[in-house]
């Protein structure tokens, strides 16, 4: 068909009677011109109104005019194409099919001019809407010139100059709607703050005040609070989230936080012909932490009067590319702050609202149901959604939490016990006993138990019923001072596990657990927070000693005091305490040990004077050598005095005769070495040694009263083991050769038993001249 000439064609159409091809081609080539010229007169009237600002509303208007009826010849002209070209496809296909393509480049030409039409009319409709203060309607035409905007950048091939000043003309429109909404939610929620940003006591927070606005605006598009157009506005614009993001900051710095943390704060609220007022009030708080009940009222009121006044609204919230969606302003700022809220709730109200004691456990059933009651009104009011119980979980967990908060409260409490000053003591006698506390009788579920026990504890008897009685005070702690600190421990031990038995399984674990933690912590923290005074004075080390076998003593029993009436789970052998005490003795002993060697170095040193106890025919050295003697006595008094009343009467004899042992010890060393002695040496070592054999004993005083620790220096030589050898050095020194072979006795004597045949050998050489007789002498000792 494609090759036949023009005038067959032109025939063929004309014997059909239908238009003629040279003249439809014409017609088109005009409308194209048309469009054209038309497409050049919108984009210079355009780009002048947008880009160079010169008035050209009534140009517009007639090309409006214009483009609508050249539209329709369009309309008519292409359906007379199509009808053509349906008839007679075979014969004009391909000049239909040029004709119709620049039929179609001519509609998208035509298609752009209308979306500049509607971003036109779009922003002169938001410009009125603005001027008579209809904020919805004017943010509504601004999102559509937005919208035909995003339209004309997504033509290609169609980058007009022009766009560009479009955008940046809606960027401006945008800024200029979103200053006057910002003025007009400044008027209506206005915040007063205190000059100061951080809030540092209540008398701060009371210089806030927000105040919300009640009278409505002109336009009456919305039904709710006042505020309602702007925040639907806002929305619009999708500035909503930042404006009610910021509006939560504040409220929660400003009103929720300080409601919570400052008991003594009260909202108070004044209502004036179009404002309402919202302030603080000072009182004189009931507690040191706010009670719940009273914080869940005063946070409701708060929330009660700006749901009222600028929350009870719902919004339309258009995505970019997400259908129309309502949304809740409430709970949209119910999302933003109540996890922050909730928290501070929780750890500045609930925690210390938690009982102490397992006996007010059930008065707590009132701030259950106080909170239970607070998150369904806040519910209703919208401000939770239907699955948030954050505080009624945490508040139905009571038990869990009071298990918990008992041993958090019980380790702060020995903690503090450990650290205070260790001097404060207390004397403890057998007939003495810790503050046990009165058990309860057991429960039903107990009687197994307690009957499987005295059966064992009958059977015990039986068998000792014939055996001789032993004395009420076998297994008692000797009479010693101990710390009142240590005292009040013990004492928080069994009131802890007292507390234990009348708790659910779990908190008793718990408490059962938080005993044991406090003997750890003792055994960890003590030896090194009070490290320094333990070394430098020796009463510290004697209370300490005397602390942790104080410990150790109740550590055997405490489990099995309370074996039957702990939970199920720490029977059979779970519940002891028996483990901890050697620990706790060795800790006792190693220190007190240690200070013992700190006294020893002490006198070693002072005997160090003393010249090693030769040519006491020299003044000076007689007068060192007596000094030294001197000081030892005088330090072993000192110590004494400071052991006195404090250590078990057999731990203070014990330490007195080691340390005078020591000193006894490094005297005769000293003595027996020398290799010559003088008459005039001997008499003056016999001096010196007579000074230790009166003096010595004197030190031991354990006890106050003076006429009881006679007993005790008459029996110097159980506790000093070279007691009876110091008193044979002494008949030495002044005895003669017969004197002393007569108190060696052939060995069986009691110069015998106390020193060898070397050493007697080595004194009488040192003593006596070389003579017959002491060859004699010399030869009977062996």
């Amino acid at each position: 068909m494609a090759a036949q000439s023009p005038s067959l064609v032109a025939a063929v159409l004309a014997h059909s009677g239908r238009l003629e091809k040279e003249v439809l081609g014409t017609q088109i080539a005009r409308l194209s011109r048309r469009v054209g010229e038309l497409r050049g007169e919108v984009c210079n009237m355009i780009n002048k109104k947008y880009k160079e600002f010169l008035p050209s509303m009534q140009s517009a208007e007639d090309l409006v005019s214009q483009v609508d009826s050249l539209s329709s010849n369009i309309d008519l002209l292409k359906s007379r194409i199509e009808n053509e070209v349906r008839q007679d496809l075979n014969v004009a296909i391909a000049e239909f099919t040029e004709l119709k393509q620049q039929l179609e480049r001519d509609s998208l030409v035509l298609s752009v001019l209308k979306q500049l039409q509607e971003f036109d009319r779009a922003i002169k409709n938001y410009n009125t809407a603005l001027l008579e203060k209809k904020y919805v309607a004017a943010a509504r035409h601004l999102e559509k010139a937005r919208s035909s905007l995003k339209m004309l950048e997504s033509r290609k091939g169609f980058e007009l100059k022009v766009l560009k000043a479009l955008g940046t003309e809606l960027t401006v429109q945008t800024q200029n709607m979103l200053y006057h909404l910002g003025e007009e939610w400044r008027q209506m929620v206005l915040w007063k703050l205190p000059p100061s940003k951080e809030i540092s006591s209540a008398e701060t927070v009371m210089q806030m005040e927000l105040h919300l606005c009640t009278m409505p605006l002109n336009e009456d598009q919305l039904s709710g609070p006042p505020v309602a157009s702007v925040l639907q506005a806002f929305a619009v614009l999708g500035e909503l989230h930042t404006r009610l993001k910021l509006f939560g900051q504040l409220l929660l710095k400003y009103i929720l936080k300080p409601l919570i943390s400052y008991p003594s704060l009260r909202p108070l609220l004044e209502e004036k012909p179009d404002t309402v007022v919202l302030h603080f009030e000072s009182a004189e708080p009931n507690l040191e932490h706010p009670s719940p009940v009273e914080v869940f009222g005063k946070i409701t009121l708060v929330l009660e009067v700006l749901h009222k006044h600028l929350l009870n609204v719902s919004l339309d919230v258009c995505g970019e590319n997400e259908k129309d969606s309502r949304v809740i302003l409430a709970e949209m700022l119910g999302d933003m702050v109540w996890e922050e809220v909730s928290g501070c709730l929780i750890q500045e109200c609930l925690v210390y609202s938690i009982p102490a004691n397992s006996s007010k456990l059930e008065q707590y059933v009132e701030v259950i149901k106080s909170t239970e009651d607070f998150e369904k009104r806040l519910k209703n009011m919208g401000f939770l959604k239907g699955d948030a119980m954050d505080l009624l979980k945490y508040a139905r967990n009571v038990n869990s939490h009071f298990a918990n908060k008992k041993c958090q409260d019980v380790i702060v409490a020995a903690r503090k016990l450990m650290t205070s000053e260790i001097h404060n003591t207390v004397k403890i006698t057998p007939d003495s006993s810790v503050a046990v506390p009165k058990l309860p009788d057991p429960g039903a579920g107990d009687h197994l138990k307690m009957q499987k026990a005295s059966k064992m504890l009958h059977n015990e008897l039986i068998n000792l019923e014939n055996e001789t009685r032993l004395s009420q005070h076998t297994f008692s702690l000797p009479t010693c001072h101990i710390s009142v600190s240590v005292e009040k421990l013990m004492e928080l031990a069994y009131q802890t596990l007292l507390e234990g038995t009348a708790s659910t399984d779990q908190c008793c674990i718990q408490l059962f657990y938080s005993v044991r933690n406090i003997f750890h912590l003792f055994y960890d923290v003590v030896p090194i927070y009070h490290k320094e005074n333990l070394q430098k004075l020796p009463q510290l080390a004697a209370i300490h000693h005397n602390n942790c076998m104080y410990i150790a003593h109740h550590l055997l029993t405490l489990g099995h005091q309370f074996r039957y009436r702990l939970t199920n789970i720490l029977y059979d052998g779970a519940a002891t305490f028996v483990d901890l005490v050697p620990g706790f003795r060795r800790l006792g002993m190693e220190c007190f040990l240690a200070q013992m060697r700190v006294q020893k170095g002490e006198l070693l040193e002072r005997l160090s004077s003393a010249r090693n106890f030769s040519n006491m025919d020299n003044e000076e050295n007689c007068s060192a050598a007596n000094k030294a003697a001197r000081q030892v006595l005088h330090q072993l008094k000192r110590l004494g005095k400071v052991w006195q009343d404090v250590l078990p009467v057999n731990i203070y004899c014990k330490a007195m005769g080691t340390l005078l042992n020591i000193a006894l010890s490094e005297i005769i060393n000293r003595i027996t070495a020398l290799e010559d002695i003088s008459a005039e040496d001997a008499d003056r070592l016999h001096s010196l040694c007579r000074i230790m054999l009166e003096e010595g004993p004197l030190v031991f005083t354990p006890l106050l009263e003076e006429n009881k620790n006679k007993k005790y220096q008459e029996e110097v030589p159980v506790y000093v083991q070279k007691w009876m050898m110091f008193k044979e050095l002494m008949i030495i020194l002044q005895a003669n050769l017969q004197e002393i072979v007569d108190r060696w006795a052939d060995g069986k004597g009691p110069l015998a038993a106390e020193f060898s045949p070397t050493e007697v050998k080595s004194l009488i050489r040192a003593l006596f001249q070389n003579t017959e007789r002491r060859a004699a002498a010399l030869a009977k000792i062996k």
